[in-house]
This record gives structure tokens, sequence and C-alpha cells, in this order.
């Protein structure tokens, strides 16, 4: 029997873990994994965590306190396991204010240090808004990792890219939802998915202008997307798609290669109005950028009410 899908992988892409689920994490071996307010949230409600949930509400005065410690120590317990980085989320209520952000940032780095974790082993997630971008250029030059989340346009790529970002996660399969959507009777492969698509320019991009941020492909709907951009620096994909990987022992050839393009000059950074033109002209990504930040502020109001239930129980 050949090697897994998964294996092969591995051999071309860091695989990161997309969930809090600290067993499926111990169960497929990846490098990273990533977490966010939805995660947090789902990890929240599993039988395993409650001891750790009643510590974290015992020893915080305010359920945004508890949030901020419940994500870290998931951090802490999941850094136990993996070799490489966890990424942490800064509060998406907080993606339209910089100083805000960066004031959130070195709290939960903070949080890690006095647990004996070095920032060097965290990624700080952030939504990839001008504000967002802004906020990591400057945690950057501090030594606080990012990584730039819910990253649908080209014009955030650009904009991270020129912040110096350590790492950005353009989404796949919600781009694909948009488009599923705006034309239903349309038919996908990975050949023309419009998400992997997005993400393949983006890795040309950075990789024939030779910038050092890390694109980490997120989101994924199918394995056939994950295939798509067999070869991409990292690829965050769930347990679930983790599983059929694993599973599957076919082929997977490489689709994207780093050292494929030849080097050319890095174009002028976009200036705030050149990004937000750029931006407003792509309708999925605002659209889904601003789905995204209200989906995730939902999920951390959910997380925020369960604790202080529990708190007042």
């Amino acid at each position: 029997m050949g090697q897994s899908k998964l294996a092969q992988l591995k051999q071309i892409t860091d695989v990161v873990a997309d969930t809090g689920d600290i067993e499926a994490i111990g169960r497929y071996q990846p490098l990273d994994a990533t977490t966010n307010p939805s995660l947090v949230y789902k990890a929240a409600q599993m039988d395993q965590y409650q001891a750790l949930i009643r510590e974290v509400v015992a020893a915080s005065d305010k359920p945004q306190d508890a949030a901020d410690q419940l994500a870290v120590r998931l951090g802490l317990e999941i850094l136990k396991i993996i070799p490489g980085r966890i990424s942490t989320e800064v509060d998406a209520r907080l993606s339209f204010d910089r100083e805000a952000t960066i004031a959130k940032a070195r709290q939960l780095i903070g949080l890690y240090e006095q647990a004996g974790v070095t920032r060097e082993r965290v990624l700080i997630k952030i939504a990839a808004t001008w504000e967002g971008v802004q906020a990591a250029k400057t945690l950057e030059t501090e030594g606080i990792n990012c990584n730039l989340t819910l990253l649908f346009s080209f014009a955030q790529a650009q904009a991270s890219a020129d912040a110096g970002v350590t790492l950005i996660s353009p989404f796949v399969g919600r781009i694909l939802d948009w488009h599923k959507n705006a034309k239903p009777s349309q038919s996908y492969t990975a050949d023309n998915d419009p998400g992997v698509l997005s993400v393949k320019r983006i890795f040309e991009h950075y990789k024939r202008h030779g910038y050092d941020t890390i694109v980490m492909g997120a989101s994924f709907r199918n394995t056939g997307e994950i295939e798509g951009l067999a070869g991409c620096d990292r690829l965050t994909i769930s347990p679930q798609l983790l599983q059929q990987l694993a599973a599957d022992t076919g082929e997977l050839p490489q689709r994207l290669d780093a050292k494929a393009f030849k080097p050319e000059p890095k174009p002028a950074p976009l200036s705030e109005a050149e990004f937000r033109f750029a931006h407003n002209q792509d309708a999925m990504a605002t659209e889904k950028l601003a789905e995204g930040i209200r989906n995730f502020i939902a999920d951390q109001e959910k997380l925020e009410q369960l604790l202080g239930q529990l708190k007042a129980s």
C-alpha cells in the first residue's frame, strides 16, 4: 500500500490543524494549529474541557477576560503536542481599531509568556482589514508575529506583504461558497475553483517578488481544493478533511512550486486609498470579510455568555 495523501502532502507542504480539538491534533501530527472564536466556542462545549473551563471562569472577573484566558489555555495544551506554533485570534470586535488590536495582541502574548511560552511559538490572528494590517506591521517590529486572517482579496494579500507580516490565511472554501451562490448552475473542480485560483495568484505574486510572508491556504470545503494547492507553503485543514486525506492512498502531484517563478522587483506598497479602492472593487471579498467578522463576533459573544453563565451559577 502506498503512502496516504496526507503523508505525501506533508512532504511538500507544512500541514496545520484547523481545530481546537486536542485529540484530533494529536491524531494527525500537524506542524502548527490554528484556532478562532468559533473553534474556541465549539471546544468550550466539549466534555473533555469542562474542568479547564471551570478553572478559567473561577480565576477571571469578567467574561471577556475568561474568554482570553480560555483561548490561551487551549493554546498551551495544543503546544504540548505540536512542534510548531499556535494561532490565537484577537477579538473580532477590534477589527477596525488599530491601537486596540495592538493592545489585545500584547495582552495575549503576555498571557503566553506568563505561562512560560515564548512569543516565537505563537501567531496572533488578526482580521485583514486596513487597520488590522497596520496593527500587524507594528506588532511584527516587536517580535509579535501575526497571522492575517479572513483574507479574500488580492489587495488584502498585497497590503499584508507590504507590512511584512509573518503569515496570511487566504480563505478558499468561503470564496467558493460566494461564487456558488452567485452562479448556482456553474460546476467547479480544483482547476477552476475561484478560491484555489485566488491562493495560486497570491502564491505566485509572493514568490515572484521575493516576499517572506508565508501563504497558508485555509477554509477548505473538500480535499480537491487541498490537492489543488499541494506545494503551497502551508495549509490549515479541519480534522474531517485530514481524516479523508489520511485514508486516501492515491497519488498526490505537486501543484505549486516556489522555485518555478522568475524573480522580479517588488512593486510599490499600496497606499490606504489604493487598498480600500481595490478591496471595494471585489464584491465577493467585501461581503465575505464583513460576514466573517460578524460571525466571529457572534461566536465570541456566545462564548462570553456561556462563560458568564458558568460564573453566575
